[in-house]
């Protein structure tokens, strides 16, 4: 067979420009694939305003956690206080609700810096979980825009009772999966973006709970060092601090009268010698 002949039967190739594969699917490709543009502005808005609100001198400024811990070293908590409004980011608020309770002791010191951090995290992540959500349904979006695609070409099949070639068909149905395609286009980078920033988010807040941690340590020594003065709290009383012991006496004002002796100021008159009878 000569290269002539294989030339005559082979096909022409397609020369559709990526303007015609995309309006291939007709309106209800086109009107899918609208859908899918406009969630891929949306990822890539959240992608870009993820990489610009994560940076970490924003949410860990550097030098702020030995700047703290030398202020409250020297006891300078009002001054601790100044420098953390005059820095503001996350680290600051988690420090800065930390000191306004250590009035209530070092536990309630402990509990605020955990519900703060995670309400930032929480906070945080919101919005990588609306990236994520675009991620998932993209893939959802392309597969609805290539069934409704494949119904129309099976239903031009059925209008000509099976006059429709496997040509036919097949342009049909590479029509459809434009749909697919474009679903996975959006969905492939939204979700190597969420697992990259949810890594980010999870090592800002490691290194934002280490930092907090020395920022407050020289506070929970001086508490820990003077414990009356960090926990108004009420506790037990031991037995030997209670009153009427051997090592805390009973107050003589308080005592109860003792009652008095009937012989105490009234001496006994001494007994007489008896008088010997005359023999």
């Amino acid at each position: 067979m000569s290269w002539t002949a294989f030339a005559q039967t082979t096909p022409p190739a397609a020369n559709d420009s990526l303007w015609d594969i995309v309006t291939s699917g007709g309106w209800p490709g086109i009107l899918i694939l609208l859908v899918l543009v406009s969630l891929s502005i949306a990822a890539a808005y959240l992608v870009i305003d993820q990489v610009l609100s994560l940076r970490r001198d924003d949410i860990l400024p550097p030098g702020l956690s030995n700047e703290i811990a030398g202020l409250l070293r020297d006891g300078k908590v009002a001054d601790a206080d100044e420098a953390l409004r005059a820095r503001p980011s996350v680290l600051a608020g988690v420090v800065s609700l930390a000191l306004a309770t250590r009035e209530f002791g070092w536990a309630e010191i402990e509990k605020t810096v955990e519900d703060t951090l995670l309400e930032r995290s929480a906070a945080m992540h919101r919005r990588i979980d609306y990236l994520s959500m675009i991620a998932n349904l993209s893939p959802m979006v392309g597969l609805l825009g290539t069934v409704t695609g494949m119904i129309f070409a099976f239903r031009q099949v059925a209008a000509t009772s099976g006059a429709a070639g496997a040509g036919d068909l097949a342009e049909g149905i590479y029509q459809a999966l434009v749909t697919t395609v474009g679903g996975l286009v959006v969905a492939i980078p939204a979700l190597a973006a969420v697992g990259v920033l949810r890594n980010r988010v999870d090592t800002l807040m490691s290194e934002v709970t280490m930092h907090a941690e020395r920022s407050l340590s020289p506070l929970r020594r001086r508490m820990i060092a003077s414990p009356t003065t960090a926990s108004p709290r009420i506790g037990p009383v031991a037995p030997a601090q209670m009153r009427g012991t051997k090592v805390n006496p009973p107050n003589v004002e308080t005592a109860p009268p003792v009652p008095a002796d009937p012989t105490v100021g009234h001496p006994r008159t001494p007994p007489q010698p008896r008088k010997k009878g005359k023999s």
